[in-house]
């Protein structure tokens, strides 16, 4: 049996873990081309392929796996089944279906919600109350294929983007194991999805997506700032400065100020009036700062009662 991974970022790691702890033979591993990162914008590689090299698998970085050339490789290759997890490029139905087992694919959400790139993510922001792992077979469409197996993933009250990347990434790669056995023998049950998913399609993260607008009830907020942990993180402007918001409260009171007003700042921290609500900004990091509670930051920093969070520089 020649299994194929093709994956990239860290979420990626756990499973390929699990498949050779397993003693499944993994014949090659697909990642994206190593970009430059740093200040001396020196190349590094993908945390795939950094654990693909510890256990000695071949590494192949296509710039697109629809090159000819790189389908031809894959063709000598050989594999038997082609599995996927957050690998970052469309997967042409050449490659789809040259394996005899298909491609299979862990996605970190219980499909058919939250079909895209940041389910994650947008589980915590929407306010999910649980999340989990669908290993589906690929289509052509995007994440639209026959589901294989699901497990289901509880979220915290105080769930961050990264916790829950981390919870789904362990599940993901147990249930990978778990579901192997019964795609190779033929046991495997294929349920259809539905055409239309019953949340929007969760898109890509973009650092925009972080900016607070405090039009916005403060619970939103709350769980925006969550879900944007660690990466790229919520934030506002404070003085003309990128004031990051790691962590915040809500006060369930009303305000009639201005949204994004500064109520009041004391040890609990900022007190922010929203359309809705009041955040309390506990947990924050000014541009050129160190992140730190916001009753440290203020015995450096004043924040008079009046100032209007937001804007831009």
């Amino acid at each position: 049996m020649k299994l194929v991974y093709m994956g990239t970022p860290d979420f990626a790691v756990m499973p390929l873990q699990a498949l050779v702890e397993a003693g499944y033979p993994v014949e090659a591993v697909i990642t994206q081309p190593d970009k430059p990162k740093g200040r001396g914008k020196e190349l590094k590689p993908t945390p795939v392929k950094e654990e693909a090299q510890k256990h000695g698998i071949a590494v192949y970085q296509p710039q697109k796996v629809k090159d000819p050339d790189f389908i031809k490789t894959l063709e000598q290759i050989g594999p038997d089944i082609i599995i996927v997890a957050a690998f970052g490029q469309i997967i042409p139905r050449q490659v789809l279906e040259l394996p005899k087992f298909g491609c299979i694919n862990i996605h970190a959400s219980l499909l058919p919600k939250y079909r895209g790139a940041a389910p994650i993510q947008q589980a915590v922001i929407d306010g999910e109350k649980e999340s989990g792992v669908t290993i589906m077979k690929m289509s052509a469409g995007l994440d639209t294929g026959d589901m294989i197996a699901k497990v289901v993933v509880p979220l915290d009250k105080e769930e961050t983007g990264g916790s829950l990347f981390d919870k789904l990434a362990k599940a993901g790669a147990k249930l990978l194991i778990e579901t192997l056995p019964s795609i190779f023998d033929g046991t495997a049950v294929y349920e259809k999805q539905p055409e239309e998913s019953p949340t929007p399609y969760a898109g890509m993260i973009t650092k925009q997506m972080g900016l607070m607008d405090f039009g916005k009830d403060a619970w939103a907020l709350e769980r925006l700032v969550r879900g944007m942990d660690p990466w790229p993180s919520a934030y506002t402007y404070l003085d003309g400065k990128v004031l990051k918001v790691w962590k915040s409260k809500v006060r369930e009171e009303e305000s009639s100020s201005m949204p994004g007003t500064v109520l009041l700042t004391d040890k609990k921290g900022i007190h922010v009036a929203c359309a809705k609500g009041i955040l309390v900004l506990t947990e924050i990091q000014l541009a050129g700062k160190k992140r730190m509670s916001a009753d440290a930051f203020l015995r450096g920093y004043s924040i008079k009662k009046g100032t209007v969070l937001g804007g831009g520089e």
